[in-house]
């Protein structure tokens, strides 16, 4: 059983040391593990970084592409590696590496083809009260509209099996996160989640610059990925709302 823990960079030099080292490379059930950076155009020294500390496998890309095309060239990549499962962390060492058992554990089992860390948002100190409502909020828009039961989708510490990690085509530009989720409930991928725990905040996020701009980019890529999977839905709900208003104002 091969294991590669896939983590995208982006100008993560002074982060990704500690992040590699909270990494064991050990696990149950696993006979190999590799670590496998994937620099998204990094301008500081992400990958000399990377070298320094041992690092299996390093995919760069030639600009910044964002989260979402680095995510699936580390899946694409690790596939072409020969991974049995994957792991996705983040570069700025937010999730414990210690948990990494608890994500694979239900693949080894059998029980489950991707996992989701769930990091019990309400209970994260820096985490504004707004930001903890929205996080909430739109976890309960992508359970309804995937059918699942994650209560935190926009967590990126999450592993997959061979055959789910094969399955995923991630089309948004904006995160991987919400729409993976929705393939996984649409396609009948076996989805499940864990607790896990976070370390201390070592940098702001840099998904989003606003509270507004996340709100409005979330929506678009939710939107967007259920109209390709239920466009039926979506067009009845449309002529269904042009068909009130056109009765409202006769």
């Amino acid at each position: 059983m091969k294991l590669i823990i896939q983590i995208p960079c982006y100008n993560e030099e002074k982060t990704l040391p500690l992040t590699l080292r909270d990494i064991p490379r050990k696990f149950r059930g696993v006979d190999e593990v590799e670590i496998l950076i994937v620099d998204d155009g990094s301008t500081d020294r992400t990958v000399e970084v990377a070298r320094e500390e041992g690092v299996d496998h390093i995919v760069r890309l030639t600009n910044n592409k964002g989260l979402a095309e680095g995510f699936m060239t580390g899946i694409d990549a690790s596939l072409r590696l020969g991974a049995d499962i994957i792991v996705n962390t983040d570069g700025d060492n937010q999730y414990c590496g210690e948990d990494i058992q608890k994500l694979i554990d239900p693949i080894i089992d059998g029980k489950a083809d991707m996992v989701i860390g769930d990091r019990n948002v309400k209970e994260i100190a820096h985490f504004s009260f707004l930001k903890k409502i929205l996080q909430l909020a739109g976890s309960w828009v992508v359970r309804h509209l995937s059918g699942t039961d994650i209560p935190d989708v926009t967590s990126g510490f999450r592993a997959f099996s061979r055959e789910a990690a094969m399955r995923l085509n991630v089309i948004s530009r904006f995160t991987y996160t919400l729409e993976t989720i929705i393939q996984a409930g649409k396609k009948n991928i076996a989805i499940t989640h864990v607790p896990i725990r976070t370390n201390k905040r070592t940098r702001p996020s840099r998904l989003f610059s606003s509270i507004p701009s996340y709100i409005r980019r979330s929506i678009s890529t939710i939107t967007r990925i259920w109209m390709l999977y239920e466009p039926m839905k979506i067009f009845m709900y449309i002529g269904g709302l042009i068909l009130l208003l056109g009765w409202l104002f006769l």
